[in-house]
């Protein structure tokens, strides 16, 4: 397989984002690592560790935050543990599995590589930076584990895999959509106006971007559960929202897919 690797560096105001990405014929995935107060939000992909190299070679950080166990966010943990010494602080429901060797399917290894087994200490409700307390807010719905981080004296949020793109598509098979809403309905209720993605980057309009996105979702479960109660099946109702075919479907064997979208609406009820 050939794969192309590319890495871009920016600034916004006090952060840094690393933004590494991987492409294999029409497929492309990015992930970003930001630097922002004395902290480093997120790990990047083991595959990229090379072109993430330069970017942690100049952080001033003295701890590294973890929004979720997925590999593109947690695969360069181990080197930045041994190599710098930085304390890595995750939920801890998800610390055991980070522990071990890493477990998932030889697609996600190829595209992200396969994460070193890291340690890690629970992260707790807050967290202190240099000069900010943090918020630390559950956001299950994309991974169990998933947490957004707030900076309450700067207003700007980090959103983990909570936003990724207006308009989501496709979803992993664990992801519930229900439990996507709650979790964004929850982080609106903090005081926040910028955003920052994992894998949009810099969120222009942050609030609204998030308001619009729960506004989307919303109403694709209520025209999900209209069909539902006309008496559509669950593939009837897949092919009528969602005709269009995305490559990652065929590559993952599934495990991305439209379809995961209805169904986890569905089982909702």
């Amino acid at each position: 397989m050939l794969f192309k690797k590319k890495f871009n560096e920016n600034k916004i105001g006090n952060i840094r984002l690393g933004n590494g990405s991987i492409q294999f014929q029409r497929i492309r995935l990015n992930v970003y690592s930001f630097e922002v107060d004395g902290v480093l939000i997120d790990a990047g992909a083991h595959s990229l560790l090379q072109q993430f190299k330069p970017f942690f070679s100049e952080a001033d950080v003295d701890q590294v935050i973890i929004t979720h166990y997925h590999e593109d966010h947690t695969g360069c943990a181990k080197y930045l543990q041994d190599t710098y010494g930085y304390p890595v602080y995750m939920n801890e429901m998800t610390i055991p599995e980070c522990q071990l060797k890493a477990d998932y399917p030889l697609y996600r290894k190829l595209f992200w590589g396969a994460r070193p087994a890291f340690g890690a200490q629970p992260i707790g409700k807050t967290f202190e930076s240099r000069s900010a307390t943090w918020d630390v807010i559950d956001t299950p719905g994309h991974a169990k584990d998933h947490l957004a981080f707030l900076n309450r004296e700067t207003g700007q949020l980090f959103t983990g895999d909570l936003y990724v793109s207006p308009k989501t598509k496709v979803i992993l098979r664990e992801e519930s959509v229900p439990t996507i809403i709650d979790s964004l309905e929850r982080v609106l209720t903090f005081d926040f106006e910028e955003a920052f993605c994992c894998h949009a980057g810099y969120i222009e309009n942050g609030r609204q971007a998030l308001t619009n996105k729960l506004d989307y979702l919303l109403e694709l479960q209520h025209r999900v559960q209209g069909l539902r109660a006309e008496g559509l099946s669950e593939n009837e109702i897949h092919e009528q929202l969602f005709s269009k075919k995305y490559p990652i479907t065929r590559v993952s064997f599934g495990e991305w897919d439209s379809k995961h979208i209805v169904a986890s609406i569905l089982k909702n009820g």
